[in-house]
């Protein structure tokens, strides 16, 4: 009963870590993406 508490509590460590990551990287994404929409505007001016 121990080492499935145990491994239930690694997993959801894993879990929370890699929604962290994975929404880490679509904060970047966006940053990137707002990066380019500027400087194509500015462009065009």
């Amino acid at each position: 009963m121990r080492k499935i508490i145990a491994l239930s509590a690694i997993a959801i460590a894993l879990a929370t870590a890699a929604c962290n990551t994975v929404a880490g990287i679509g904060r970047d994404v966006q940053a990137a993406g707002r990066a380019v929409t500027n400087s194509s505007d500015s462009a065009r001016r």
